[in-house]
């Protein structure tokens, strides 16, 4: 398969996979706490993984381990907690279309860090989804009109963590494959942290092999097997095969399929969040359009 039509395929099968993550996240939330789920996350992911870690343990990639913590931490961990903590307060709607942020954030971190180029274009885009995002927090939430500003930034700061971690393997880890990659992250990074998080939340103490507790764990594990382990493999695949800019366009996509299931899960939003989403997606588009000839 050739790599353009390769990189289609894994940007509209990660669409529905991460677009389907946040419904996933508040049904999570509504049998752990937002600390278990973010912990239960990444402990399933290492575990589903470990055999492929152990197995090609030896092309672990010693020299670039310091990019590989940074990666796994921010791209990994990091937003696997604060998704679920902003849920609680904000809809699965609102944290997918937030989230749609992502490609602003790789030309902000891009240009800053690993020195891409950022053109006019980009930075009024950039500022034109920035006012996008304002109408939302200052939105409501459909039921009731309340400022969420805290959720909402704890959202962009997820987001901003992507950025990071994708601009990172993108720059210095695609010598490593996407599954060993994927693998390491999870099994021999993220395994002992989020075992110790998980520990801190008194899961180990308090969790029974009830119901209500074996219908949670059913919606964590379809989130990590399916929205985390799986998806960040065609993910890593997909910046191997495209740019970080392309990479992150998923996220345009990922709020028509998260808004889809937070309508059929009975959530609203509000006409000023409805105008909101509009820009922030008006504005991606515009910074992505090629200029004319």
């Amino acid at each position: 398969m050739n790599a353009n039509k390769e990189k289609w395929i894994l940007l509209i099968v990660l669409t529905l996979i991460w677009g389907s993550s946040f419904i996933l996240i508040k049904k999570s939330l509504e049998h752990f706490s937002p600390y278990q789920v973010g912990a239960l996350r990444v402990l399933i992911a290492g575990i589903i993984l470990m055999p492929v870690a152990i197995s090609k343990y030896k092309l672990f990639p010693k020299k670039h381990l310091k990019w590989l913590i940074m990666a796994a931490f921010t791209g990994n961990f990091i937003p696997m907690f604060l998704f679920p903590i902003a849920e609680t307060e904000v809809s699965s709607s609102i944290a997918g279309i937030i989230n749609s942020m992502m490609p602003i954030f790789v030309i902000i971190v891009g240009g800053l860090v690993w020195k891409f180029e950022t053109t006019k274009k980009q930075i009024v885009g950039t500022l034109i989804s920035f006012a996008g995002v304002c109408l939302l927090a200052f939105g409501g939430d459909g039921e009731g009109g309340k400022f969420k500003l805290i959720p909402i930034l704890l959202l962009l700061l997820a987001t901003l963590c992507y950025a990071m971690s994708t601009t990172t393997v993108k720059s210095k880890l695609m010598e490593v494959s996407s599954t060993i990659l994927s693998a390491f992250v999870f099994s021999f990074v993220l395994f002992f942290p989020s075992v110790v998080a998980l520990a801190f939340t008194g899961f180990f103490s308090t969790f029974s092999f009830n119901e209500d507790n074996m219908l949670g764990l059913m919606f964590v594990s379809l989130l990590s097997i399916f929205g985390t382990g799986l998806a960040m493999t065609l993910n890593y695949r997909l910046l191997k095969v495209s740019t970080p800019l392309f990479a992150s366009t998923v996220t345009l996509l990922m709020p028509i399929v998260a808004i889809i299931w937070g309508f059929l899960d009975g959530e609203k939003l509000s006409f000023l969040q409805f105008v909101g989403a509009a820009v922030i997606i008006g504005g991606l588009i515009f910074l992505r359009s090629k200029p004319k000839k």
